[in-house]
C-alpha cells in the first residue's frame, strides 16, 4: 500500500470538508447563470434579446459580493429582476455556508495537524546546516535545546504534549528551531523530524516514558543505521537492552549523579575542572570543593539513593540511610526506617555527620532537610536533589554545596558529548593525575581566566582550514603554538589552551606547543568566543598564517608585490 504524504493529507482534509459548500456554491451559480440566459430581456431597440452565458458569468461574478455595478449590458426586464432578487438571495446563502464550512475548517484538529506536518516536514527538508532531533520537551529537552541554540546548532522538536510546542515556539533562539506536536516514537514523525537526512547530527530520546525513550532508539537506528543515538533511562533493563545497540549512548541521571559525587571525593581537582568546562554556574577554576572525612547521612534509598550509597561505601565511608520503605538487608550499614525530619535526623546522628545527602523524590522534603541540616550541623557537607527545574530560586538560597538536578545534569552530559566528545576523554585521562590537572588547570586560568569558558573544536581541513592544508602542502611542518598566536601581538598568544587533538594515531592529551599539527587533525580548545573567531580566520588567511609561522608580514596586492619584489632585487645589487 503506497505511503501518504503530509500534502495529500492536507488535500484530502480539505476535500472531506469543503466538497459540500463547494458544490452548492456551484449548483448555485449554474442555475442563476442559466436562468439568466434564457430569460428574456430588452434590447437597445426595445426589441426581446437574451442575456449571454459570458454576460450572466459576469453578472454573478461581481454580485458574489451581494454589490453591484448596475445591469449589463442593457437594461434588465422585470423577469430578469425578479430572478436576480431570487439568485442574490441564494448565493448569499451559499457563500455564508461557504465561508462557515471555511471556517469549520480552519478550527479542525485534523487539519490544523496535516498542515502543521507538512510545514515541518517542508521546513526540515530545507535545512542545511548539521541539527539534532528533541525527543520530548521536558526541563531537559528545554535546557539541551538552550545548549544547542548557544552554541549555533540548530535543532528539531517532537513533543506529544501541545503545551510544550506552544512554550517552544515562543523562545527566543539564537537559531532556528522547528517544532511539532506529534508523538515522537512513530516512524513517520522522525522521518518528518529528519532522521533519514545527512546532516542529521544525532537523535536524543528524554521523554518521560522509559519504553517510548527505547522505541524511539531502536526505530531511529532502524531508519538510519548511522545516525547517533542519545537516550536517557534509569531502568537497568533498558540500559542494558539500549547499550547493546551500536553507536547508542545512554545516560542515567542518577549513575551520573554518583559519578560526579565520586569525582568529588576522590577527585575533587578533576571535578572543579569538569564543572568549569561545562559551566556549572559559581565553579570558580582552581576551588574545589572541600569534601571532609567521616560518617554520611543519605536520606532517601530509591534509584538515585541505591547509586550514591554503591559509591560511598566503595571508598571505605561508613553511610546512614533513612527512608520509610528500606530494607536492613537491601541497604548494608545502618538503617533508619522512618521520613528524614528532625527526629530522625538526630536519631541518625546528624550532629557528628561529615556529609548529608537529601535525594527523596520531593523537592519540598528535600528543602526541608537541607533547613533542618542548617540548624543541627553547619559544618556538614550538603548534597541535595533537585527534581524540578522551576525550584531553582529555592535551591540556590538553600547554598547546598553540590546541587544534583536530574534535568541540568543530563542536559549538561549530553550537550558535552554533542559538542565536545573529547572533554569525556580528557577527564578520564585525568583521574587520579593532579599534576598534569593542576598545569593545565594553570594554563587555563592564565588564558581565560574569570572569563566563561567556551569549547570549540577545528578541524585541519579543506574545509575548515584552507590556508593550512596550502602551507602542509609545500612539505613545511607546522607547530601547535604557531596557530594561536595573536596576529595583532606576536609576542602574545590567543585566550585559548588546546586540550585534545584526535588523529588517525589516537588521542593526544594536553598537548604542547611544539606539537606538529598533521591534516586531517580535530583540535578540541578552550578559550573564548573571540579567540575562536581570530583562530578560524588566520587558519583561512595564507598571509597571516604567513606572517605568524615567519614574523614576516608578507605584501598582499600585485602593486605592493611587484614593490617588493623590485626593492628585494635592488638590495641584493647592492
Amino acid at each position: 500500500m503506497p505511503s501518504t504524504s503530509d500534502l495529500d493529507r492536507v488535500t484530502m482534509v480539505v476535500l472531506r470538508h469543503m466538497r459540500r459548500p463547494v458544490f452548492a456554491l456551484i449548483v448555485v451559480y449554474a442555475v442563476g447563470i442559466t436562468g439568466m440566459a434564457l430569460i428574456p430581456g430588452t434590447g437597445v431597440d426595445g426589441n426581446p434579446e437574451k442575456m449571454s452565458l459570458f454576460h450572466a458569468f459576469y453578472f454573478f461574478t461581481y454580485t458574489a459580493t451581494t454589490t453591484g455595478f448596475g445591469e449589463i449590458p442593457n437594461a434588465f426586464s422585470d423577469e430578469q429582476r425578479l430572478w436576480a432578487i431570487f439568485c442574490l438571495y441564494m448565493g448569499a446563502i451559499a457563500w455564508l455556508y461557504a465561508i462557515g464550512s471555511i471556517i469549520r475548517l480552519v478550527q479542525n484538529p485534523h487539519f490544523t495537524t496535516a498542515v502543521n506536518e507538512h510545514s515541518f516536514a517542508r521546513g526540515v527538508r530545507r535545512l542545511t546546516d548539521p541539527f539534532v532531533i528533541i525527543c520530548g520537551f521536558g526541563d531537559t529537552g528545554s535546557l539541551l535545546a538552550r545548549g544547542l541554540s548557544d552554541h549555533s546548532i540548530r535543532a528539531t522538536v517532537l513533543d506529544r504534549d501541545p503545551e510544550r510546542i506552544k512554550a517552544f515556539a515562543v523562545r527566543d533562539y539564537r537559531v532556528r528551531m522547528l517544532g511539532l506536536c506529534a508523538q515522537p516514537d512513530v516512524p513517520r514523525h522522525l522521518i518528518d523530524a529528519g532522521v533519514r537526512q545527512p546532516m542529521c547530527k544525532a537523535v536524543v530520546a528524554l521523554t518521560n516514558e522509559e519504553d517510548t525513550n527505547r522505541q524511539i532508539a531502536i526505530v531511529a537506528k532502524l531508519l538510519n543505521p548511522a545516525v547517533k543515538v542519545i537516550s536517557r533511562s534509569t531502568s537497568e533493563r533498558h540500559c542494558k537492552h539500549l547499550s547493546s545497540l551500536r553507536d547508542v549512548q545512554v545516560v542515567n541521571p542518577f549513575a551520573v549523579f554518583a559519578e560526579l559525587l565520586d569525582m568529588a571525593i576522590v577527585t575533587p581537582l578533576q571535578h572543579n575542572l569538569n564543572s568549569w568546562l561545562v559551566g556549572v554556574p559559581g565553579t570558580r577554576l582552581g576551588y574545589p570543593l572541600t569534601v571532609p572525612c567521616g560518617e554520611w547521612i543519605l536520606c532517601g534509598y530509591g534509584r538515585m539513593g541505591q547509586e550514591l550509597h554503591r559509591r560511598l561505601v566503595c571508598h571505605g565511608i561508613h553511610v546512614v540511610v533513612i527512608d520509610p520503605d528500606v530494607d536492613e538487608c537491601v541497604a548494608p550499614g545502618r538503617v533508619v526506617r522512618g521520613f528524614a525530619d528532625h527526629d530522625t535526623l538526630r536519631e541518625a546522628g546528624v550532629e557528628q555527620a561529615a556529609g548529608i545527602v537529601a535525594g527523596t523524590d520531593s523537592d519540598s522534603d528535600n528543602l526541608g532537610i537541607l533547613v533542618c541540616v542548617q540548624h543541627l550541623n553547619t559544618d556538614a557537607f550538603t548534597v541535595v536533589r533537585q527534581n524540578r527545574h522551576e525550584n531553582q530560586l529555592a535551591f540556590d538560597a538553600a547554598k547546598a554545596d553540590l546541587i544534583l538536578q536530574s534535568s541540568l545534569t543530563t542536559a549538561r552530559r549530553i550537550l558535552k558529548t554533542l559538542i565536545s566528545p573529547l572533554i569525556n576523554e580528557l577527564i578520564d585521562y585525568l583521574h587520579g593525575k593532579d599534576q598534569p590537572t593542576k598545569e593545565i588547570i594553570n594554563r587555563l586560568q592564565a588564558a581565560v581566566g574569570e572569563r566563561t569558558p567556551h569549547l570549540f573544536r577545528i578541524g585541519i581541513t579543506s574545509e575548515e582550514a584552507l590556508a593550512v592544508m596550502e602551507y602542509l602542502d609545500t612539505g613545511m611542518q607546522l607547530v601547535l603554538g604557531d596557530l594561536f598566536l595573536d596576529p595583532g601581538k606576536l609576542d602574545e598568544a590567543l585566550p585559548c589552551v588546546p586540550l585534545v587533538i584526535r588523529r588517525a594515531s589516537g588521542l593526544v592529551m594536553l598537548p604542547g606547543d611544539t606539537e606538529t599539527v598533521n591534516r586531517g587533525d580535530g583540535i578540541l580548545f578552550c578559550g573564548t568566543v573571540g579567540s575562536e573567531r581570530l583562530l578560524r580566520a588566520t587558519l583561512n588567511n595564507p598571509y597571516t598564517l604567513h606572517q605568524l609561522t615567519t614574523g614576516v608580514e608578507e605584501p598582499r596586492g600585485y602593486f605592493f608585490q611587484w614593490l617588493d619584489r623590485k626593492l628585494s632585487s635592488r638590495h641584493g645589487l647592492s
